[in-house]
């Protein structure tokens, strides 16, 4: 660990994330908070740029923020095993498939609704809008 520190605005911009991303993390305890100078600024340590990249990363890739929470505690863990990690890789997977199928799902729908209307019509007479408001009356 290197005895470098960076203030808030230094770990953003290299972090490639806003300042209030930074304090969101921090609150959540995703990032540790870090030490305050004198003068109050914050000063944390250059690892915390990693750590944002690590974050950001992840959730690329449709991590939740609670699921990068898991994945850090992994990260920091001298006990846990690259199978814990896989197991969590496997979980995320699984819940992009099921949200493919459900957004394919979606796509039939509205290709379904699209070729019911006609544009020609008024608004008064869209099918599409017939569809949505028997689906909110039918709640």
């Amino acid at each position: 660990m290197s005895d470098e520190t960076l203030r808030t605005g230094e770990v953003a911009a290299k972090a490639g994330v806003n300042v209030e991303t930074l304090r969101y993390y921090e609150r959540r305890g995703l990032l540790k908070e870090p030490r305050r100078r004198p003068s109050g600024y914050r000063e944390y340590p250059v690892e915390a740029v990693d750590v944002v990249r690590f974050i950001k990363r992840a959730q690329e890739l449709g991590f939740t923020l609670k699921e990068c929470e898991e994945l850090l505690l992994l990260r920091d863990d001298d006990t846990s095993a690259c199978a814990d990690v896989r197991a969590a890789a496997l979980a995320k997977v699984a819940a992009v498939e099921n949200k493919i199928r459900d957004l394919k799902k979606i796509k039939k729908a509205l290709n379904t609704l699209v070729k019911s209307c006609d544009a020609n019509e008024s608004t008064r007479e869209c099918p599409i809008l017939e569809s949505l408001e028997g689906a909110s009356k039918n709640r």
